[in-house]
């Protein structure tokens, strides 16, 4: 269970999800399929953790908008990746719940924070 200050610190949430995300791809089977899985899991289920670190440290509204688009895409792609998981029954079913029910809210929370930064660049480049 989170702890309410961990519920909303997004980069500690981060870090807990790329552990999870960690942890099942490993406990995958060393299979071909298993094998597959699991890096193509580990790649995108990794790095939202740094790429919204880089959006931290955006150089404009522009710059912050892609890094935001990379980490939604990324945890879209490992949203795919669990539901492939779970329709195999590969890994730990209660991982898979946990990592697919997180990976939602996360997506919900960086869909809101890019709708935001453009409804912002939006509002700056409106003559006034």
């Amino acid at each position: 269970m989170k702890s309410n200050n961990e519920k909303w610190d997004l980069e500690e949430r981060l870090l807990n999800y790329a552990c999870a995300i960690i942890r099942l791809a490993e406990s995958l089977p060393n299979t071909r399929t298993g094998n597959h899985l699991a890096g193509q899991l580990m790649r995108s289920g990794t790095s939202p953790l740094p790429n919204h670190g880089e959006s931290q440290a955006a150089e404009s509204v522009d710059d912050f908008i892609h890094k935001i688009s990379i980490t939604l895409k990324e945890l879209r792609e490992s949203e795919r990746w669990l539901k492939l998981l779970a329709r195999l029954q590969y890994g730990d079913s209660n991982a898979l719940t946990f990592l697919t029910g997180e990976t939602d809210e996360l997506i919900r929370i960086f869909r809101a924070s890019l709708a935001t930064a453009k409804e912002r660049k939006l509002r700056q480049t409106k003559p006034k």
